[in-house]
């Protein structure tokens, strides 16, 4: 599916990125700063999540999300370096641990990793949502398009297999006064 989008994307950019690219306005250099600093917080977030999980399913999608996030910071990082924006610190990387080995009370559960990376899943097709309405630059908004299609596609994956497992949190369904109850 990746390679479907890098096709589009590139598409998009040989077609309608042939503007000057004058330097980013305060808003496109904010949105850079404010994604790559999350993303350089969910990255290391997921490699301890892989310190306490044994569920292949699970260690799979908390991959998948790691290296999406590697990707996108990578991305975003060049960008950045080369427009002048400054980066934010990054947190260490977490050491390999045996998951057996962490005390229960002290490990998120799978539950909780899995809406973990839901949420910042959600956080980050909304952070992209905007970050593109904002931007002026062609190539920029490209790069928010392209980022937030990536995320969007590893949330239909995380969104099916928290349904299979039962971790998924649906809020209360809305019955409208009046309506057949069924």
């Amino acid at each position: 599916m990746q390679n479907v989008f890098e096709t589009a994307f590139d598409y998009l950019k040989t077609s309608f990125d042939t503007e000057p690219k004058p330097r980013p306005h305060i808003g496109e250099a904010m949105g850079c700063w404010i994604y790559y600093t999350a993303l350089a917080e969910e990255v290391p977030v997921l490699e301890a999540s892989l310190n306490t999980t044994t569920d292949n399913e699970l260690i799979n999608l908390i991959n998948k999300s790691k290296n999406l996030g590697e990707h996108q910071m990578n991305i975003l990082k060049g960008f950045m370096i080369n427009e002048g924006i400054p980066l934010t610190q990054v947190s260490e990387s977490k050491p390999n641990s045996d998951p057996n080995s962490v005390p229960l009370g002290t490990k998120m559960t799978d539950d909780e990793i899995a809406n973990f990376i839901s949420v910042k899943v959600a956080t980050n097709v909304v952070i992209c949502a905007s970050n593109m309405s904002q931007s002026i630059r062609n190539d920029i908004g490209i790069m928010w398009a392209r980022f937030q299609a990536e995320k969007m596609v590893l949330g239909m994956e995380l969104k099916t297999a928290m349904r299979k497992r039962g971790w998924i949190k649906v809020p209360p369904y809305y019955y409208p006064p009046g309506a057949p109850s069924n």
